[in-house]
C-alpha cells in the first residue's frame, strides 16, 4: 500500500528507491502536520502536551555523539576532509555493506519519507530525501527543513538521501563502527547513514556538515550562525556553538528572522540553509524568550522535556532528561520571520562566547585580523547536555564556531570569512554571553538584558559613537560605554570581587589562546598578532 498526495508521484518515488534497493512494504511521504501528530500518538512515540506541542523522548542519546561519526575516506575525499579528531575516515567496503543491511532492514517495512530541500537560495539550495522509520522524526524533519511546493514535490529529484532508522543497530566488531550507533557520510555516493540513535539534532547537523563540504568549492561562504534583518533592511549575523545564544538573540522584536543556526554567504547575499528552528530550552522562560516561548504549540516538537502529568505543561526548568532539552519548530512560528529565508550582505558580525573563566569583556570591537583570528580559534565553553559526558562547562576551541561540523581545513572557511568581510564593510564585534564577577561555580551568567542592549548598541551603529580602551592582556577594543549597560560590567576585572584571582585568570586563557594557535601554523603575522599575547 502506497500512501502519497499523488498516484503518478508515486510510481516516480517507488522508482528512486527501486534503484536505491529500498523495498518497503509502505511508503508514508511528505505527510501533513496533523496525519503525524495522530501516528504519533497512536504509536505512543509522544505526548501532546497543553501548549499543543508533541513532547518525546530519545532514549540514551540525548545529544550529538561525535565520536561515532565518519566520513567515507574515498578519491574524492580522501585529500579535500581535515581529517583528525573530528573527522573520521571510515572505509568504503564497510559502508556499502551497512548500506545494504539497512536497505534489508527496511524490506517490507514501512518508511517515512521527507522530500524537500537545504538551502532557501534555490541557486545554492539542496534537494534531500530523508527516509525514517518513527513518525515523529519525519514530524521533525518536516518542520526543520525547507518544504516543497506541491510542483517540487511533483518533479522531486533528491541529490542527497538520508536514512536514519532507530531501530538498526550496527555491530561493531563486524561493520567497523565504534558502538551500535553510527553516523556515516558518504559525499561521492551522496548519502547518509544514521543509525541506533533517536537523537533528531544527528540528521540536522549530518546535512549541516554536507553543506559544509559542498558549498566552498562554489564560492560560498557555509556558516554557523544565526541571522536577521532590520527595517532598514540591515543583516547581522550571530556566530556561536550551541548554547552560546545564537537562538536568542536572534529573535528579537524589532528584527526580523532570518534564521537560527545555519546559513550561506553568496555573493547574492546570505540564506539560511533551513526552514525553522532548533532551540535549546532549558531553564526557557517567556519574559526573557517569549518568541520562542510563544512558538511551543501545536506542530512544535519537544525534545526531552520533562511533562507535568498533572497540567500536561513542560517543565523547562527540569534538565533531569538532559540539560540539552530542544524545541524544533517550523520558521514561520517566529512573528515577522522572512520567508524565503533571504537576506543582504551583513553590516554587522557578532561572535557569541560563553566564557566559564567569567574573564573576556561582555563585548568588544575585532579588526579585520582580529576577526580572523577569532573566527578560527572559536573560543567557548561546550555546554552541559550539547554531548554525552559534558555535564558541566568546559573551556574549548572550535574553530570557525562550528568544528564538528566543518569537513573541510579551518583555512579554508577562514579564508572565505576575510575575503566577504573586507569586500562587503563588515563590522565583527566579540560578545561573552558566558560568566560575569567570577568563574563558573562562582559568577553568575551574564545577564541577558545586558547582552540584548550590547546587541543593540551594535547593530544600531551607536558603538560607532563611543570611546574604546584597549585590553592588553586579550589585545581587545573595548567600549568604556554602551548604552543601558552599566560601565563597570563592561570591564570583566570590575566585576571580580578578587582582583588578583581574574588577573590570573586571565592570563591563564590567554596562554591557551596563544597555544592553540600554533595548531594552524603558517598563518599571516598580522592574524597571529591580533590575539592575545604571550
Amino acid at each position: 500500500m502506497i500512501e502519497d498526495l499523488e498516484p503518478t508521484i508515486t510510481r516516480h518515488v517507488v522508482s528512486q528507491l527501486d534503484q536505491m534497493g529500498i523495498k518497503p512494504a509502505k511508503i508514508q511521504r511528505n505527510l501533513q502536520v496533523k496525519d503525524l501528530i495522530d501516528l504519533i500518538e497512536e504509536r505512543n512515540e509522544g505526548i501532546l502536551t497543553a501548549s499543543g506541542a508533541m513532547a518525546v523522548k530519545t532514549g540514551k542519546y540525548t545529544g550529538r555523539s561525535p565520536d561515532d561519526r565518519f566520513i567515507v575516506d574515498d578519491e574524492q575525499t580522501h585529500n579535500t576532509v581535515d581529517w583528525g579528531k573530528i573527522n573520521h575516515p571510515f572505509p568504503e567496503d564497510k559502508f556499502d555493506k551497512i548500506f545494504a543491511k539497512m536497505t534489508n532492514h527496511m524490506a517490507g517495512k514501512e518508511i517515512f519519507i521527507f522530500d524537500g530541500f537545504v538551502g532557501a537560495d534555490t541557486e545554492h539550495r539542496l534537494p534531500i530525501r530523508i527516509i525514517t522509520d518513527h513518525p515523529w522524526q519525519s514530524l521533525f524533519v518536516r518542520q526543520l527543513f525547507i518544504r516543497p511546493t506541491v510542483s517540487e514535490l511533483e518533479t522531486h529529484k533528491p541529490e542527497y538521501t538520508v536514512i536514519a532508522l532507530n531501530d538498526f543497530k550496527a555491530v561493531p566488531e563486524v561493520d567497523g563502527t565504534r558502538t551500535d550507533a553510527f553516523i556515516l557520510l558518504n559525499y561521492t555516493k551522496k548519502v547518509v547513514l544514521i543509525g541506533a540513535t533517536s537523537y533528531a539534532g544527528e540528521i540536522k547537523k549530518a546535512m549541516f556538515s554536507v553543506m559544509n563540504y559542498n558549498l566552498p568549492s562554489r564560492g560560498v561562504f557555509p556558516m554557523h550562525c544565526s541571522a536577521n534583518i532590520g527595517k532598514s533592511g540591515d543583516t547581522a549575523l550571530f556566530f556561536g556553538l550551541s548554547g552560546t545564544g545564537k537562538t536568542t538573540l536572534s529573535a528579537d522584536s524589532n528584527r526580523k528572522l532570518i534564521g537560527d543556526d545555519e546559513h550561506g554567504w553568496s555573493d547574492r547575499g546570505i540564506f539560511n540553509f533551513e526552514g525553522g528552528c532548533y532551540a535549546k530550552c532549558i531553564n526557557l522562560n517567556k519574559d526573557a524568550e517569549p518568541q520562542i516561548w510563544d512558538a511551543i504549540r501545536s506542530g512544535a516538537v519537544l525534545e526531552n522535556v520533562v511533562i507535568d502529568k498533572t497540567t500536561m505543561m513542560p517543565d523547562f526548568n527540569d534538565g533531569s532528561l538532559t540539560e540539552n532539552t530542544r524545541a524544533a519548530y517550523p520558521l514561520d512560528f517566529i512573528p515577522g520571520s522572512v520567508i524565503p529565508s533571504l537576506g543582504g550582505n551583513p553590516q554587522v558580525i557578532i561572535f557569541l562566547t560563553a566564557d566559564a573563566f567569567g574573564v573576556l569583556p561582555p563585548i568588544a570591537r575585532l579588526t579585520k585580523e582580529g576577526a580572523m583570528y577569532h573566527f578560527m580559534s572559536g573560543y567557548t565553553s561546550k555546554l552541559a547536555g550539547t554531548e554525552r559526558g559534558i555535564t558541566e562547562p568546559r573551556a574549548t576551541f572550535s574553530e570557525c564556531f562550528g568544528a564538528p561540523f566543518m569537513s573541510r581545513h579551518a583555512s579554508v572557511y577562514a579564508k572565505l570569512l576575510g575575503e566577504k568581510t573586507t569586500k562587503h564593510k563588515t563590522t565583527v564585534y566579540l560578545i561573552n554571553t558566558g560568566w560575569s564577577g567570577g568563574p563558573y561555580g562562582i559568577g553568575k551568567r551574564m545577564n541577558i538584558h545586558y547582552t540584548r542592549s550590547m546587541v543593540t548598541a551594535a547593530l544600531s551603529g551607536e558603538l560607532d559613537k563611543v570611546q574604546y580602551r584597549k585590553d592588553t592582556v586579550f589585545n581587545l577594543d573595548i567600549p568604556v560605554t554602551c548604552p543601558n549597560v552599566p560601565s563597570e560590567v563592561l570591564n570583566p576585572r570590575n566585576t571580580w570581587s578578587d582582583k588578583d584571582g581574574y588577573d590570573s585568570s586571565a592570563k591563564k586563557l590567554a596562554q591557551m589562546f596563544v597555544e592553540n594557535f600554533k595548531k594552524f601554523g603558517n598563518v599571516a603575522q598580522e592574524i597571529k598578532d591580533a590575539g592575545p599575547h604571550n
